[in-house]
């Protein structure tokens, strides 16, 4: 590692400029590769049903009339699945990497994950689950079809939120798990916790709901399936978020060795983490077309993405903060429950978030119960910044709180106990720990370009117009590590290119930019020349995918392992070229030489030369990495919100973050990555929420006009600013730039919000922060009841 160290020190000038996307005149010209670009010759359409109730046992699947139908091919259903013993899809929810909080069973088991098979045979959990599909020649017969297939029901009692599935005698999603718990475990220190609650001044507690969202990414779910009868191959055309993991899964699925399966992810029209886990429709596709004989075509419409994408967040949590009489934080108690939904799919939102529960605070010693309960909702997956905005909002919720409960500086009570420079590498009270970060130096940064201190003034301009402005602040911390293990393999060939294959693959990140970036830097030639391959598992044989912000630091840290090879391999061949030994070429300012030679070659210039002469060997190197060590990307928000107290309507009039993402490779990507994801964060904050109606179990959000969402016309302009504060884990020193956008935003807009309601006597609110939540709380205030939750405190 050593060697690549000090290369990549050495490619350090070339690091950090704002090189424009090389993918973008691609995609802005409609030669894009996304899933429904594909088509295959014969390819045939499916078509799902889905359930209809929250829980039902599945009585019948009658295709009989709809297989007369012209143009079906076929009709399946569950038991049909049974039959050609196809094998549950094998979600793996908790993280592999060393030093990932370990989430077990209650009293320490094993975690029952509820299989998800890809068609239930026996009941269904969640509304939108598919139950049956339709194949036929032409998608308008698919619907015609599906329409004609009578499933009988026998619906069951279900339940849908965390605090229900939790209630004595609530109806069990699983038998095998009565009480719906599927992981309950404590971290801390239980004993030094409760010590210091009974000795603290004051104690604040708060009960917070970070409520259910989905992705919407722009690209529907599709998916093509096909299978190759003379070689025994099934091919799958599906954006994903890593398509050697979903190879290695729907091969398991079909009961085949991994060989006979090959995925195609090229481009992917939004992710978030909504796409990281493999569908039951990826291996419906592939199954019928190995049944049918012909492709097989699904492409969701955007009402089945809302019933049937995974879904993110959906929190519950007790949080209590004790502290000393000048403010001084002693302890924290925190009891976190996560909704998993009918399926246990990812537990990476619980794990990730109960890493970093104390936030960026100096808290001695904490005590966390993390649980998570089944319910008869869609699975919850990882949703950009997994887990992360959920605890962040909690633990600044709660300083919010008690700075306006005992008469507090908001910004001086989180001053007094952010975790300094001087303590870095930092452990925090639960186990997790802390590469690097000026956390005090980030705060007063952000307050500076949000123009802080004239935020007086301009609340006194917005009250002279019959407005309520307020101010919020939230200090973040975020976590970033994904799947341990990557490769790449790096080839310098005859036609003057540079080929790189590596796993981790893009989902709209800019990775055919920036990761080029970094490899001119370290070879000394022009990003336009090297071609970035992924999404292809017949080329891609191992790799992690995009998600957790892993892309950039594992990329980087596998091409500075792979350069200082490459250039040996370099000297060995200009060597030959020159008539030299290896040890006599030099490697300087990007070109090969030896000092009794007048001639000398760029790496493009020697492939090309080697070929020319028929020297065998070339330029090409394989390199493995695997990296357990998590890094922490870290920052502050400050958020201006403007209200109308007649109508409840609220302005975001500014907003600014401060980023420490380690190295910055390119800052306009990065700044990219920060406006996208405080768009994400503020939309969860004021707009977006996936609502479950009470009586029946049935979404209610199935399009647009049901589910709010950020638009450029309601978001300002972002005063964006990053922080280079170097990681030790790895040779760059890259932290991650793609989700710390989105972990501060709940906190502070709410945050925001609440200052300016504050005069009224509004102390809590819950998102979305809607217009009639809002004039819903004024009103309440205004007649003296008060607004929202009423936090809890005590003092010793």
């Amino acid at each position: 590692m050593n060697d690549a160290i000090d290369i990549a020190a050495m490619a350090l000038g070339a690091i950090g400029q704002p090189v424009r996307r090389k993918e973008d005149r691609r995609l802005l010209t409609g030669n894009g590769r996304f899933t429904d670009d594909f088509s295959i010759a014969g390819q045939t359409y499916a078509v799902f049903l889905r359930s209809p109730h929250a829980h039902a046992r599945i009585l019948q699947v009658d295709g009989t009339q709809a297989k007369r139908m012209p143009g079906v091919l076929g009709v399946f259903g569950g038991r049909d699945c049974l039959a050609d013993g196809l094998a549950p899809i094998p979600h793996s929810p908790v993280p592999s990497t060393r030093y990932d909080l370990k989430l077990t069973g209650p009293g320490g088991g094993a975690i029952f994950i509820g299989p998800q098979t890809l068609l239930p045979a026996d009941k269904v959990r969640n509304v939108g689950e598919a139950v049956a599909m339709v194949v036929a020649e032409t998608l308008p017969q698919a619907l015609d079809a599906a329409e004609a297939v009578e499933i009988e029901y026998e619906q069951l009692p279900w339940v849908a939120s965390s605090e229900g599935a939790l209630s004595p005698g609530a109806p069990a999603v699983w038998d095998e798990v009565s009480d719906n718990v599927l992981v309950d475990t404590m971290f801390g220190n239980k004993e030094v916790t409760d010590r210091a609650f009974a000795s603290a001044d004051h104690v604040i507690a708060m009960d917070l709901h970070i409520g259910r969202v989905t992705g919407v990414p722009i690209e529907p779910r599709a998916a093509l399936g096909h299978y190759d009868p003379a070689t025994d191959r099934y091919t799958l055309y599906a954006g994903s978020g890593g398509a050697v993991r979903q190879k290695a899964e729907l091969a398991a699925v079909l009961g085949v060795a991994p060989e006979q399966v090959r995925v195609l992810s090229f481009d992917v029209g939004g992710n978030f983490g909504v796409r990281n886990r493999v569908y039951v429709e990826f291996g419906l596709v592939l199954w019928a077309a190995r049944k049918l004989g012909r492709p097989v075509k699904y492409t969701a419409t955007r009402c089945e993405s809302f019933l049937s994408d995974f879904q993110g967040r959906d929190l519950v949590t007790r949080v209590a903060l004790a502290l000393r009489s000048d403010g001084r934080f002693l302890a924290l108690r925190a009891d976190n429950v996560s909704n998993v939904g009918g399926r246990c799919v990812s537990l990476s939102p619980l794990g990730k978030g109960s890493a970093l529960v104390t936030g960026s605070y100096h808290i001695p010693t904490a005590s966390l119960r993390s649980r998570a309960v089944f319910t008869n909702t869609m699975p919850t997956n990882a949703y950009r910044s997994s887990g992360r905005p959920e605890v962040t909002f909690a633990i600044e919720r709660l300083i919010d709180t008690t700075a306006r409960e005992l008469g507090f500086d908001r910004v001086e009570l989180r001053r007094k106990n952010l975790i300094g420079r001087q303590m870095m590498p930092y452990g925090n009270a639960v186990g997790a720990r802390y590469d690097s970060g000026e956390y005090e130096a980030n705060m007063d940064l952000a307050m500076r370009i949000a123009d802080w201190d004239g935020f007086p003034a301009r609340r006194r301009e917005a009250e002279a117009h019959g407005k309520l402005l307020g101010l919020g602040l939230a200090n973040y911390v975020e976590s970033s590590i994904g799947a341990p293990r990557e490769r790449s393999e790096i080839t310098v060939t005859p036609a003057g290119r540079v080929e790189v294959v590596i796993g981790t693959q893009p989902n709209g990140q800019g990775h055919e930019t920036s990761f080029a970036q970094v490899v001119s830097a370290l070879l000394a030639v022009p990003v336009d020349s090297i071609d970035l391959v992924t999404g292809d598992t017949d080329l891609v044989s191992l790799g992690g995918g995009s998600h957790s912000g892993r892309s950039m630091r594992h990329a980087a840290t596998l091409f500075a392992k792979a350069a200082p090879e490459l250039i040996a391999k370099g000297k060995e061949v200009a060597a030959r070229i020159l008539e030299t030994t290896a040890d006599e070429v030099a490697f300087t300012d990007g070109r090969f030489a030896a000092p009794r030679s007048n001639r000398s070659f760029d790496v493009l210039e020697l492939a090309q030369e080697a070929a020319r002469l028929g020297l065998e060997g070339g330029l090409a190197v394989v390199t493995d990495n695997e990296m357990h060590d998590p890094v922490f990307p870290n920052g502050c928000a400050v958020c201006e919100a403007e209200v109308d107290p007649e109508t409840g309507w609220v302005e975001i009039t500014r907003y600014a973050v401060v980023d420490d993402v380690g190295r910055c490779i390119n800052p306009m990507i990065v700044h990219g990555q920060s406006h996208g994801g405080i768009a994400q964060g503020v939309g969860q904050a004021m707009w977006e929420e996936c609502v479950i109606d009470p009586t029946s179990g049935q979404p209610l959000c199935g399009s647009f006009l049901d589910y709010g969402m950020p638009r450029s016309d309601n978001l300002p302009s972002f005063a964006v600013e990053i922080v280079e504060v170097l990681s030790p884990t790895n040779p760059f020193g890259i932290k991650a730039g793609g989700e710390g956008g989105c972990t501060p935003a709940l906190a502070v807009v709410v945050s925001a919000i609440l200052d300016a309601l504050a005069p009224l006597g509004v102390r809590d609110i819950t998102m979305p922060t809607t217009p009639f939540k809002v004039w819903q709380a004024i009103r309440e205030a205004k007649a003296g009841s008060g607004a929202g939750q009423v936090p809890q405190s005590s003092t010793n």
